[in-house]
């Protein structure tokens, strides 16, 4: 009764009038359609969406002789029709380029402040990242903003971590610049608050992932050597991390210096500490477990929901010497990906991360947390013109670090890192769309 109530409604009574106007109603309803397929795209690129994405991460190439065995299918999502994975490429000129300046962001930290301290060459800041086979959008802080609406995001790790920190506040402060919600002055721990999106930034100081403590503060190598509780978390990011949407975590450069590695409170090795009757064990002892103690500090967080993103290791560009060594970074243009190769201890890094994020992906999973990779090691192997070498500073100054080829010039090819994240939040967005779209369908075929 209900389809005849609704037939009279539409099209009167008299089928023989219906069968009149079907070739009108035809037209109608094609123009319709034609009218949503038009419409419809146009409104989700507004909203912040794609309203599909082609571009999707496919699988690295990892030779057969590698003695690393990881599984990569879980770590890139695929896509029948078209596979492109954003992090491999080749840097291409961007004579448009940078989209800010030192003195239009006030968020630089000095020693990433390459023009004030007189670097001469402005080339390194041209340059943009080109994904093979696809293309990779020019960071647009709108529609970051928008994505973010309500939420959180938190830089865990080192000081490279609050270097991209940096670098994406000065990439929104075309929209907006934050105001300082820090709950303590140390300036360590920094809260960043977005009043018109009622967006949190924040960043978390963990250069080694879990509870370690200074020593000595020369050590063997005048660097200072550090105590490392490899299975304990540290309390100082961990105990408020639960409340964010967004966690990016990053670790590295810190683990080169001197450290006693204890487990369960007990001395079980070290790195170059030069202690009698401690085994020497390398560096990437401490770097697996750290992150394997990290990663399980996210997975048993009861209140944690939010994605956690792995930032890969970013590789120095030291040549003629170490650091403290007479080695510096004096190159002004990008490599070629056919002029250099990740070897060495920088696929040690690489590959542990690997491994290790895997783990804790597949981990999560249980829990339905998400783990995604931000890979950014083989665009940054290919930028050894982007550190400050002795542009972080006056030449008079007195500092650790005189030639940094650790740190990245901002603005510089760090941007990038921030492109590479917007993508990936535009297609959570669009994999949490199509997750509520597979949800309903399921409910609809239970009813």
């Amino acid at each position: 009764m209900k389809v005849y109530a609704m037939n009279q409604l539409l099209f009167g009574s008299k089928h023989q009038t219906l069968r009149k106007n079907t070739p009108v109603i035809a037209i109608i309803v094609t123009f319709i359609t034609l009218l949503l397929f038009t419409v419809v795209p146009l409104c989700y690129s507004f909203l912040g969406y794609p309203f599909y994405l082609s571009k999707r991460f496919s699988r690295p190439e990892i030779s057969e002789s590698s003695s690393v065995s990881v599984e990569f299918d879980s770590i890139y999502e695929h896509e029948s029709e078209q596979k492109c994975d954003i992090f491999t490429g080749e840097w291409i000129p961007d004579p448009h380029a940078p989209y800010y300046t030192n003195t239009t962001c006030w968020a630089i930290h000095e020693h990433q402040n390459c023009m004030k301290y007189g670097r001469p060459d402005a080339g390194f800041m041209k340059w943009r990242w080109q994904p093979d086979g696809c293309e990779l959008p020019v960071f647009n802080p709108a529609q970051f903003l928008e994505i973010v609406r309500g939420k959180s995001m938190a830089f865990v790790g080192d000081s490279v971590g609050r270097n991209q920190m940096q670098s994406l506040i000065c990439l929104l402060s075309r929209v907006e610049y934050p105001i300082d919600d820090s709950y303590t002055p140390d300036e360590h721990f920094k809260r960043w608050r977005y009043p018109s999106y009622n967006f949190t930034l924040a960043t978390f100081w963990t250069p080694h992932l879990v509870k370690s403590e200074e020593a000595d503060d020369q050590g063997p190598t005048r660097t200072g050597l550090f105590n490392l509780y490899l299975d304990e978390f540290d309390e100082g990011w961990t105990t408020q991390i639960e409340e964010f949407d967004y966690v990016i975590i990053n670790a590295g450069h810190w683990f080169y210096r001197p450290s006693v590695y204890y487990e369960n409170r007990r001395v079980v090795g070290c790195r170059y500490c030069l202690r009698e009757n401690v085994t020497d064990l390398p560096m990437y002892f401490g770097y697996r477990k750290a992150f394997r103690t990290a990663f399980r500090a996210l997975n048993s967080l009861e209140k944690y929901k939010g994605v956690t993103f792995l930032r890969t290791f970013a590789p120095s560009h030291f040549e003629n010497g170490e650091w403290n060594r007479g080695g510096d970074c004096v190159r002004t243009t990008p490599f070629r990906s056919n002029e250099t190769s990740l070897e060495g201890i920088n696929f040690e890094f690489y590959m542990t991360q690997m491994e290790e994020f895997k783990l804790a992906e597949e981990e999560g999973r249980k829990r339905g947390l998400r783990f995604r990779l931000l890979d950014a090691t083989q665009a940054m192997l290919l930028r050894p013109d982007g550190h400050p070498s002795r542009y972080g500073h006056w030449p008079h100054e007195n500092v650790t670090l005189y030639k940094d080829c650790v740190h990245w010039c901002l603005p510089g090819p760090i941007d990038t890192w921030n492109d590479f994240l917007l993508e990936m939040l535009k297609m959570e967005g669009v994999r949490s769309y199509e997750e509520r779209l597979d949800l309903s369908d399921r409910k609809m075929k239970l009813r």
